[in-house]
């Protein structure tokens, strides 16, 4: 889709090749565990290494997740999370700043009830730059997906290991801003990613595509980031960071203030590991 100008996006993933090194993108769950530390911790992310900001829209049946950001959304559903709320921490993040991609993530549900013309308005307004609407396939295009093109939002596909030959061009269609390739079969931080599978699955989608390909589902470590930088254009991370959240509140789940610091140290880290020698 031709735009006057290239999206906050595709900018980014531009600077990042002349700097010759992957995006570090972000995943956290909006308002986990609560809305003001949500808040603390998605202004602080940029700060901390991340090149792009994925927001999960917390959601009661995330059947693509893992148990960590299974728990994150209803940490934040029990806090009062909703989708306006959502949009609201989406605003407060781009009066801080005008830069930094930020992708909204998660379900159709949750669309659906907003409803979805009223949505896309909104989240474009907010400042959201894509979406990527996991249980919406391309066979659903005119669901969702081609008004978010028309509306100046990039559509961000999932492709997985199980995208053959005859599916990926299907899938790559409608797709903008990057590609998203699961590196493992099941949901969400269930395993560790096979760095040479994932190279051979990457270089199959470079060659259909020339966007940018990240890689996500089962990155922990910065050793795991600094392998598949060598082979993706980006590496996302989130079931380590709703982890750490997790790991630092209260036992009735209330935030402390380890919470945010302890999320924004492991980015720290992480971003490290993409730094050119």
């Amino acid at each position: 889709m031709s735009r006057a100008m290239p999206s906050r996006i595709e900018r980014r993933f531009a600077a990042l090749k002349t700097e010759r090194r992957a995006a570090l993108v972000t995943f956290v769950t909006a308002g986990d565990p609560d809305y003001e530390t949500s808040e603390e911790i998605l202004l602080g992310l940029p700060g901390a290494g991340a090149d792009l900001v994925e927001l999960g829209m917390p959601f009661s049946d995330p059947m693509a997740d893992g148990p960590a950001i299974q728990a994150s959304s209803q940490r934040a559903l029990r806090g009062g999370q909703t989708m306006a709320r959502t949009l609201e921490l989406v605003r407060a993040f781009r009066s801080h700043d005008k830069e930094t991609p930020l992708v909204l993530m998660g379900y159709y549900n949750p669309i659906y009830v907003y409803p979805p013309a009223r949505f896309l308005q909104d989240a474009k307004a907010a400042g959201v730059d894509g979406l990527i609407v996991v249980d919406l396939p391309p066979e659903a295009d005119e669901e969702l997906c081609l008004s978010a093109l028309a509306k100046g939002l990039n559509f961000i596909r999932l492709a997985t290991p199980t995208t053959d030959a005859k599916r990926l061009p299907v899938v790559l269609a409608n797709t903008s801003g990057f590609v998203y390739y699961v590196s493992i079969t099941g949901v969400t931080g269930a395993a560790a990613p096979d760095i040479a599978a994932v190279s051979s699955h990457i270089e199959r989608i470079k060659r259909a595509t020339a966007l940018p390909v990240v890689v996500g589902f089962g990155v922990k470590t910065p050793e795991q980031v600094r392998a598949i930088a060598q082979i993706a254009d980006g590496v996302v991370v989130g079931s380590a960071l709703v982890t750490a959240i997790r790991d630092s509140i209260g036992a009735k789940g209330q935030a402390t203030g380890k919470t945010a610091p302890a999320v924004l140290k492991l980015v720290r880290r992480l971003a490290r590991a993409l730094k050119p020698a």
